[in-house]
């Protein structure tokens, strides 16, 4: 190159968009694996921890772990055929009637606890369990919810929203362990697990009727990521 050329800028290599999609879908089966492999941990813990302190809001915490193992399991099939999108209706199907037998198990004992049936007792373990899911489910719900709008995959968005759902009730779940230690009111325990029930139902609801906002974000030309949101779902 002689002196005062300019040296010819490098084209920026655009992704295809069907290159784009392999690379969106190996990134959703990585994140279920995730989700799968944390919430196990989570379920097992909560349900232990839930049965020895007599805390219907612990045990429902953990049952949700369960729920959210079986809506990963559910986006997990989904994506292991080549048409994913054929399986996707079924897919919601399951994540919504798994939302809505969470809500029934949680009112049920919720009813039973505040009726008498017996007062939690304080649980270190729940504390320390819904401080580290609250720090955790975030970010892990903010990559699957991208992934997924990226996609246009409406079950991988539903899917996002039941982490999301799990931050939520990590909040939840800690104000009402630690009012009833700090205190004893024994009655916020099942009080919190009737919010983590009405908040199931909702997105049980969501779930059923398909209504995830999982319409696809247009990707931009230079690099074949998205380039923001497409409807007001963000």
């Amino acid at each position: 190159m002689t002196y005062g050329q300019v040296p010819a800028l490098r084209a920026h290599p655009v992704q295809s968009e069907p290159a784009r999609r392999r690379v969106l879908v190996r990134r959703v089966r990585l994140l279920v694996a995730a989700t799968i492999t944390y919430n196990v941990a989570e379920a097992m813990v909560a349900i232990t921890a839930g049965t020895i302190a007599s805390s219907t809001a612990l045990i429902g915490f953990g049952l949700d772990s369960v729920i959210e193992v079986a809506s990963a399991a559910a986006v997990a099939w989904q994506f292991s055929a080549t048409d994913h999108e054929r399986r996707e209706k079924t897919a919601l199907r399951v994540i919504a009637v798994s939302f809505f037998a969470l809500a029934a198990y949680v009112t049920v004992e919720s009813g039973r606890a505040l009726l008498g049936a017996g007062e939690a007792a304080h649980s270190t373990v729940g504390l320390i369990l819904a401080a580290v899911s609250l720090a955790v489910m975030p970010a892990l719900s903010a990559v699957q919810r991208r992934t997924g709008r990226q996609l246009g995959s409406a079950s991988a968005v539903a899917d996002s929203k039941q982490t999301l759902l799990c931050t939520y009730l990590s909040a939840v779940l800690l104000v009402g362990l630690g009012l009833n230690s700090l205190f004893g009111w024994w009655w916020a325990d099942p009080a919190a697990a009737l919010v983590i029930a009405a908040v199931a139902v909702k997105e049980g609801r969501d779930a059923w009727r398909g209504d995830t906002c999982c319409t696809p974000v247009p990707a931009r030309q230079d690099d074949g990521v998205a380039s923001g949101c497409a409807d007001d779902c963000c």
